[in-house]
């Protein structure tokens, strides 16, 4: 890893009377994979949606690549680079595996012009969209709706990849293969912010780390040294990764 990538310098997140985020100090190093973790209700998912421009910071800045994000719409980040994968997944039911993937793509017009190579290492790492190719996507399992998530994400080269809780009620095995697929987007050099409630995933592919709670980061650091701590875990998250093996 080398330099931030993404910079929250004091963000601040209004929603409507709501005050969500107090001032949000964070960095994501480029080539990493940054975990967020925090209790229920922290502000992980205000802070990705924030990055996103879906919600606009009240304070503060915002910067990727060096270059203020703030005030920004959401569709002039994506084009940045960004990609986001909600925790709903976002996927459109009605239309094919296929055609949520021509959408994605901002340099395909139809699947034609995807990029074979680039689909088949995704079809490499998630075989049941191959397999579901011309499936109405509302039909997916759980597990490969999500996959179909992460892989509209991915379908073009992306600079940032901020994720929401992508094993959030999946079985055991699909989680694994989850890993799998973002431990090779690691090896690939993708940046990942990734927002995770299962422990065993988040010491598994963290390299770097910051915990939330009460619309603050009250912990930042390498994910080894966290996952080391079970005192430093019991103190900021109310458990032990140990317990998550």
């Amino acid at each position: 890893m080398s330099a931030n990538l993404l910079e929250l310098t004091g963000v601040h997140t209004h929603i409507g009377a709501y005050h969500i985020l107090h001032g949000v100090d964070f960095a994501v190093p480029e080539g990493g994979l940054t975990m967020l973790l925090g209790r229920n209700g922290a502000g992980k998912s205000t802070t990705l949606r924030t990055i996103m421009g879906l919600w606009q910071a009240s304070q503060g800045d915002l910067r990727f690549k060096g270059r203020s994000l703030k005030g920004l719409a959401t569709p002039d980040i994506a084009t940045q680079g960004i990609a986001y994968v909600p925790e709903s997944m976002g996927i459109f039911g009605d239309l094919t595996v296929k055609e949520n993937m021509v959408l994605a793509a901002r340099l395909a017009r139809h699947a034609g012009e995807l990029d074979t190579g680039r689909l088949d290492w995704i079809f490499g790492l998630f075989p049941a969209l191959k397999k579901f190719w011309l499936y109405p996507a509302g039909k997916l399992s759980g597990g490969q709706k999500q996959m179909l998530a992460v892989a509209r994400a991915i379908v073009e080269p992306r600079a940032l990849i901020l994720i929401d809780e992508p094993s959030k009620g999946l079985a055991p095995s699909i989680i694994r293969n989850l890993i799998e697929a973002f431990g090779e987007l690691k090896r690939q050099q993708t940046t990942i912010l990734l927002v995770e409630q299962n422990f065993m995933m988040a010491k598994a592919l963290g390299d770097t780390v910051a915990v939330m709670d009460n619309g603050r980061v009250v912990h930042r650091g390498a994910m080894a040294e966290l996952a080391e701590d079970e005192g430093l875990q019991q103190r900021l998250l109310g458990l032990s990764l140990g317990a998550h093996q």
